[in-house]
């Protein structure tokens, strides 16, 4: 399927903040190189990437007032991590809002924050992208993750899993369990039993 990106990307710049639009192009482009590299559909990649966000800016008690209102499940996690909550009224906004009828975008957009076990490639992208875009700059081995990427996207979920989970468990954040399941199922499959992220998974 085509879509309208220049449509879609005069919509979306209306409902963020100049911040979190960069960030999103970000993404987009990422995810398309992340297509082009591991064989998946480069248009899946840049929807998803540009419309992973849409829902970022809304405030937090608004999110979860439109997740109440729309029927859209709430765990005790996000209701004390509201933030969390834009990731699954995104999909459902990209749909009601924006069109998107592709249920793997809308996957996608689901879990690109917490990831989940089993995802699909193009899940892995929209997850992987959006921690490795050019302008993030914060999280830990970056340089290595972002070589990773390009080489293995299953290794880099491990990573990523692992290393947001060990900052999490600093008392940085909330830890949302689907994460942790996440990174259960992949290092059950992936991981080296000997190394530092064998606690992670208990």
């Amino acid at each position: 399927m085509q879509y309208d990106f220049i449509k879609l990307e005069h919509r979306l710049k209306k409902e963020l903040d100049e911040d979190r639009y960069q960030h999103t192009l970000g993404v987009m482009f990422t995810a398309s190189a992340l297509a082009m590299c591991h064989g998946g559909d480069i248009q899946q990649a840049e929807c998803a990437g540009l419309l992973h966000d849409c829902a970022k800016c809304i405030p937090n008690d608004k999110k979860l007032k439109m997740c109440e209102e729309y029927g859209i499940e709430v765990t005790p996690t996000e209701r004390k991590a509201q933030f969390l909550l834009h990731s699954k009224l995104g999909a459902y906004l990209a749909k009601a809002q924006y069109g998107i009828e592709d249920e793997e975008i809308l996957s996608a957009i689901r879990w690109h924050t917490t990831g989940r076990p089993n995802m699909s490639r193009l899940e892995k992208i929209i997850f992987i992208a959006d921690y490795i875009e050019p302008r993030r700059n914060k999280a830990e081995h970056l340089p290595e993750i972002r070589q990773l990427a390009f080489q293995d996207l299953n290794q880099t979920v491990l990573r990523i899993l692992e290393d947001t989970l060990h900052y999490l468990d600093r008392g940085k954040g909330e830890v949302d369990e689907m994460s942790r399941s996440a990174f259960r199922y992949y290092y059950n499959l992936f991981g080296n039993p000997d190394d530092k992220g064998r606690s992670l998974t208990e």
